[in-house]
């Protein structure tokens, strides 16, 4: 019965001397509380209570950044939210110097993100997104390199600004489209009195412009109850006497 529980016990100890690293994975083993090397991902073997395995994810990790009331240069309350992309290059340094990388990486970022929108002015935040998320990137990967952090990514989501600040924003626009219209309205008016005035000159060139006028007089008298008195100019009485010259 002795031999029995000796072998399981055995068994027990050598099943714990093994361990898998996946491959997403690295593992840093401390002897007896002290680092000692990081294993690659395999089957490894370890020395049970004297050497203590922690598991350590290297893929990109995701880390929302809750929404932040953050005022512009330009004194205009804006709340912003964003999400931080980043991965673990040396999982020595995520565990041994810092304690929550996750949460470290994520707090530093709000912070980052809070200092850099506090110095540009509203506009600048609307039209140049990307290049402040680059800017707050570069700013929190310079820190978290030392905790062997490499923050790959800062993306800003919303960004939510106030209702009065809306409605102006809205009244902008639509005077802005109201403008462009009326641009628009006075091209073509512009572009059909010169083809007009083209027509015109061409059919007092060719008289035909006296022809037009008569058609128009004899429209007009269809009713003889209807009295139409018309005054008209020398110009076309002149068109008239060519053609009656032809």
């Amino acid at each position: 019965m002795f031999i029995w529980i000796l072998i399981i016990f055995v068994v027990i100890l050598f099943l714990k001397t093994l361990v898998v690293i996946d491959q997403y994975e690295r593992g840093i083993v401390l002897t007896l509380g002290s680092y000692s090397y990081t294993l690659s991902p395999g089957l490894k073997v370890l020395i049970p209570f004297v050497q203590r395995l922690i598991k350590v994810d290297i893929r990109i990790t995701t880390s929302d950044i809750p929404q932040q009331e953050v005022i512009t240069r330009d004194n205009v309350p804006v709340g912003i939210n964003a999400v931080v992309y980043f991965q673990v290059s040396k999982p020595e340094d995520a565990v041994l110097k810092i304690q929550d990388y996750t949460y470290a990486v994520t707090q530093y970022a709000q912070t980052a993100l809070r200092d850099v929108i506090g110095g540009v002015e509203l506009d600048s935040l609307l039209t140049d997104r990307q290049k402040i998320a680059e800017e707050i990137k570069k700013i929190v990967d310079q820190e978290t390199t030392e905790w062997g952090v490499d923050v790959t990514a800062i993306k800003i989501q919303d960004i939510e600004l106030p209702a009065d600040m809306k409605r102006a924003m809205a009244k902008q626009a639509e005077a802005e489209r109201e403008r462009r219209a009326t641009i628009i309205r006075s091209q073509g008016e512009l572009s059909a009195s010169e083809n007009l005035k083209k027509a015109m000159e061409q059919m007092a060139k060719s008289g035909a412009i006296s022809l037009r006028t008569l058609q128009t007089i004899e429209a007009t008298t269809t009713n003889p109850a209807n009295t139409v008195v018309f005054a008209i100019p020398i110009e076309i009485i002149e068109g008239l006497r060519k053609l009656g010259g032809k």
